[in-house]
C-alpha cells in the first residue's frame, strides 16, 4: 500500500494568489430555497471578488440577503497538483461611481454575449483552500470494475 500525499491547507494570501491566476469561478446561490451554481468571469479587487452580470436569476439571487460561496480551482497537468479555493461572504452591488470606474478598469469580459452592465462584488467572511496531488485513475481500479454488468453499456 502507498502512502497517501497529503492535503495542504493554503494561507489566505495563497488563496488570493491562486485566484488571481484564474478567471473563472463557480458562484453558488439559493434560488427558490434550492442551491444553484453559475459559472462567471471574476476578478480579484483589493481583497474581494468582482464579476460582472445581466438581468437574471443569478443577479438578483447573489443580491438577496443570503451568503453566497464562489469556487475556483486549478490543476498543472506536468506535476498533478490541484488547487480548490472557496470564498464565502456577501454580495453587494457595485453603485458609487467612482467605485463602477475602478471596476470597468478591471476588464472584466464575460464569456456569454449580453447586456451585463451590473457589477457584483463578493466581500469575503471566509477564504479556504487546499492543494493535493491528483491520484492517479488506476490507484481507484477494483476487481468489480471488470465484472459483468447487467446490461450492455
Amino acid at each position: 500500500m502507498t502512502n497517501k500525499p497529503a492535503t495542504e491547507i493554503l494561507e489566505t494570501h495563497q488563496c488570493w494568489d491562486l485566484l488571481r491566476g484564474v478567471s473563472v469561478g463557480r458562484l453558488a446561490v439559493v434560488v427558490d430555497s434550492e442551491p444553484d451554481i453559475f459559472p462567471v468571469n471574476y476578478k480579484v479587487d483589493h481583497g474581494s471578488l468582482v464579476f460582472r452580470t445581466g438581468e437574471g436569476t443569478k443577479l438578483h439571487a447573489a443580491l438577496s440577503e443570503g451568503p453566497v460561496a464562489m469556487e475556483a480551482d486549478g490543476v498543472n497537468a506536468e506535476t498533478g497538483v490541484a488547487w480548490s479555493v472557496v470564498i464565502k461572504g456577501n454580495a453587494s452591488a457595485v453603485k458609487l461611481t467612482e467605485e463602477v470606474l475602478d471596476t470597468v478598469g478591471l476588464l472584466l469580459f464575460p464569456w456569454e454575449a449580453g447586456q451585463k452592465d451590473h457589477f457584483i462584488r463578493i466581500t469575503p467572511s471566509k477564504v479556504t483552500g487546499r492543494r493535493f496531488t491528483v491520484t492517479p485513475p488506476v490507484t481507484w481500479w477494483t476487481p468489480l470494475d471488470e465484472a459483468p454488468s447487467a446490461r450492455n453499456e
